[in-house]
């Protein structure tokens, strides 16, 4: 059975939503400008080769719609390249790798383009969030018990086993809230989690390390932007236990702990392995397995735990066997409680900043903590390492990486 692997990967700079340095590029042609970087990257592999490009975003309407993995194709040039745009929100650009790696080992085709999208500055156009009220009624009594715990003074529990349907439609920060309420993970745990993520991106911003995984974006006006617009220098617990919290009034998430609102595109290369020494290139990494896994929407920032288990079993393989881990820190609170459960060394975990600083564009996610981990175990001269992510409606995902260059 052929192997799949990585043979190219990289990512744009990360832009806050509305007000970043991203704000001005459609999410089409952001998505094509890091496919094709991704591509010049391997100039030995014709194009014609390429059997499907799988696009990875979170909200794929208005702008990122009309199947945008089919729109950057066409842009591209590939009249004779199919695409597919996939939706599991925050994980959807892992999910691609993992039907990239599938389509390989199931023999239906050597080369596929892995990539993930999201511009939340274009939602504000009205293509996404002016959508009418679509809810199902079926979720109503869920969703006034939402209601009532983000007004304060109410412990979150188990709705289940009330006979109670969860809230599907739960905002993630009152997931986060609810996390906080059942591991009972303190505010100031969640702060110090914060200013690490950081205190992390900001000294690898000082030697280099982001510059190595990132493509500078070119604006419509012929600006070059190359760096995140997110990572704050010189953040202290001083100035982020200071912050008021956001989603319920004597909650414990801020934004000092939980990531902000961004645009960004990502992509990788994946090939079999017989492919990948055919064309006499040095694969980055060998995608070992991956695994999605399922839970309560209203505490979904535990997703990774679950999946994680999930993936190592399936590989045969234990925490103990990881050299690094990459948690998306959608939340501090929901890194912390994965962390704590899955018994993971903090010394091996998000060693270089994570998307509290960063940010998470939920299309791009995916593909980027790729990126970011190839990145530290090249860095580390480590060898295997695990992604893994909460994702909205109440799953978790999971990838184990093997580095091998």
């Amino acid at each position: 059975m052929p192997e799949a692997v990585i043979v190219s990967a990289t990512r744009s700079p990360i832009g806050r939503a509305g007000k970043g340095s991203l704000k001005d590029v459609r999410p089409d042609d952001l998505a094509t400008q890091m496919v094709r970087a991704a591509l010049d990257k391997i100039p030995e592999l014709d194009p014609a080769d390429i059997e499907d490009l799988h696009m990875g975003c979170g909200q794929p309407g208005g702008q990122s719609g009309f199947n945008i993995a089919r729109v950057v194709a066409t842009e591209l040039g590939f009249d004779h390249l199919p695409g597919v745009t996939v939706n599991r929100y925050c994980s959807s650009s892992l999910q691609t790798t993992r039907m990239a790696m599938h389509a390989i080992r199931a023999g239906e085709g050597d080369v596929f383009i892995s990539a993930g999208v999201e511009s939340v500055s274009s939602f504000a156009t009205g293509n996404a969030d002016g959508w009418p009220n679509t809810h199902n009624p079926l979720f109503a009594d869920a969703e006034a018990r939402t209601a009532k715990l983000a007004e304060g003074g109410i412990a979150w529990s188990d709705p289940r086993e009330q006979g109670q349907l969860p809230d599907i439609y739960v905002s993630m920060g009152q997931t986060a809230e609810n996390v906080a309420s059942l591991t009972g993970i303190s505010r100031e745990d969640q702060d110090r989690w914060g200013v690490r993520s950081q205190n992390r991106a900001e000294e690898a911003i000082n030697r280099g390390f982001f510059a190595r995984e990132i493509t500078p974006v070119t604006l419509p006006d012929g600006t070059v932007v190359s760096t995140d617009d997110g990572p704050r220098p010189g953040t202290s617990y001083e100035k982020v236990s200071q912050l008021k919290p956001v989603f319920r009034p004597d909650g414990t998430v801020t934004a000092g702990n939980a990531c902000p609102l961004n645009d960004g595109a990502s992509a990788l290369v994946i090939m079999s392995d017989t492919k990948a020494k055919a064309l006499g290139l040095t694969p980055l990494a060998r995608v070992v397995g991956t695994a999605a896994t399922g839970l309560s929407p209203e505490i979904m920032g535990l997703g990774p735990i679950e999946a994680t288990r999930k993936v190592l079993k399936t590989t045969g393989m234990s925490v103990s066997d990881i050299d690094l881990f990459e948690i998306n820190e959608a939340f501090a609170v929901q890194v912390i409680g994965s962390q704590r459960e899955l018994g993971i060394d903090e010394d091996k975990l998000n060693i270089s900043g994570g998307a509290i600083a960063l940010g998470h564009p939920f299309g791009m996610t995916g593909a980027r903590i790729t990126n970011t981990l190839l990145n530290n175990l090249r860095e580390q001269d480590k060898t295997f390492g695990v992604e893994t992510m909460c994702v909205g409606g109440g799953q978790g995902m999971a990838m184990v990486l093997e580095r091998l260059s």
